[in-house]
């Protein structure tokens, strides 16, 4: 019995095929495999199989034909002969069940990719697959920008084969299973006729030859997992979740493909004094109620250096007070980000009796259209 491939994709039997579409991609991008090469054997083996799940799934829910086979007999390939099946008297073409039934005995041999084009593809290039790292730098090192030596393991071509996976390179023959052509015609005998199928060979996996004597080097791989130190330039102003990508430091392709890529993902530690949101930079910083009642001129830290703030008489607790041009440096620009200093109004603590006396006075010196968020609240009692 086949997979319910509307639950694995998280859809209704009556989806559109855009909401099919749409459904795959998300699931797709979530379990893709190049996102769990620096996780655990266990769980990236089980994305693998997640993601094979999926896409074989939306391979049978995206074709007209495999999707009408599925929702009529549970499988994409058609009634099933066994008990309770069909036992002959068709020989192709529509059979009456209003579709293509050769099409889709067809596809029981076809292979995720398609019989045919499998064997095509099967010596195609093909680009190696990313890496991704993860790399944590400091707040500073994300304001300034800094080099950093990302060590990675990625698979190479073995230098001694060439990438053949025999010894010198040499050691072949042609493959007797399929004489050399790379693939191999099987015909099979259903109820609905005589059905031929051309598949990869799997004696050869499509090359056509087969080693006689593998490479020492690399165990008849054609590969070898090597080290490689990658130097990653991380500009000012980048930010946490951010990428850096290095095309042609990932994996070797296969066939003669282009390299994958080096994915680095940055991640910026927390400041112990700002936040950001942004390119803007924002922190509180505290000041006496005098400053506070009569203005000041302070000098605040910003990433720069220290930097005069004004501020103004009258000044109340939780003002913000902005900084131009100090804050985080825009990528791909010569400008910043802006800071936002919100300054604390402080009470001192265990006051002289002095102190106290010289408050009461000026207490009482102030008048109420002097407090006006006192006299709104009066107004409201």
């Amino acid at each position: 019995m086949a997979k319910n491939y509307y639950e694995i994709l998280g859809v209704e039997k009556n989806a559109t095929p855009d909401q099919i579409k749409s459904a795959y991609r998300q699931l797709a991008k979530k379990y893709h495999p190049d996102l769990y090469t620096t996780k655990p054997e266990a769980e990236k083996k089980a994305a693998e199989e997640k993601f094979k799940e999926i896409n074989h799934a939306y391979e049978v829910l995206s074709d007209d034909q495999k999707r009408a086979a599925y929702d009529t007999y549970g499988d994409e390939n058609g009634p099933q002969m066994g008990a309770g099946g069909f036992s002959g008297g068709f020989s192709g073409g529509t059979g009456g069940f209003g579709f293509d039934m050769d099409d889709i005995f067809s596809s029981i041999f076809s292979g995720f990719t398609g019989g045919g084009a499998t064997s095509q593809r099967a010596n195609a290039p093909q680009r190696g697959r990313d890496i991704l790292v993860s790399l944590a730098i400091s707040f500073e090192d994300a304001v300034f920008g800094t080099q950093r030596i990302v060590s990675v393991k990625r698979t190479e071509e073995c230098n001694v084969c060439h990438g053949t996976g025999a010894k010198d390179g040499k050691s072949f023959k042609t493959c007797p299973q399929c004489g050399g052509r790379g693939q191999v015609i099987s015909v099979q005998r259903t109820p609905f006729g005589q059905i031929s199928t051309t598949n990869v060979c799997p004696t050869c996996k499509g090359k056509g030859k087969v080693v006689t004597e593998p490479c020492s080097a690399c165990s008849g791989q054609g590969r070898t997992v090597k080290a490689r130190d990658v130097k990653v330039n991380i500009p000012a102003g980048i930010d946490s979740g951010q990428r850096i990508t290095y095309r042609g430091e990932g994996n070797d392709g296969a066939n003669g493909g282009e390299k994958g890529s080096l994915v680095v993902e940055i991640s910026v530690k927390p400041h112990k004094l700002y936040s950001r949101k942004g390119f803007d930079l924002f922190y509180e910083y505290p000041i006496g109620f005098y400053e506070a009642a009569v203005g000041a001129t302070v000098k605040v830290p910003t990433p720069y250096g220290e930097k005069e703030l004004k501020i103004p008489e009258c000044t109340q607790s939780g003002t913000q007070l902005k900084l131009k041009g100090c804050g985080m440096p825009k990528l791909r620009s010569d400008s910043k980000g802006d800071m936002y200093v919100t300054v604390v109004v402080e009470v001192p603590k265990s006051l002289s009796k002095e102190q106290k006396e010289q408050l009461q006075r000026l207490a009482q010196s102030i008048e109420p259209k002097q407090r006006p968020l006192k006299k709104a609240f009066e107004d409201k009692k």
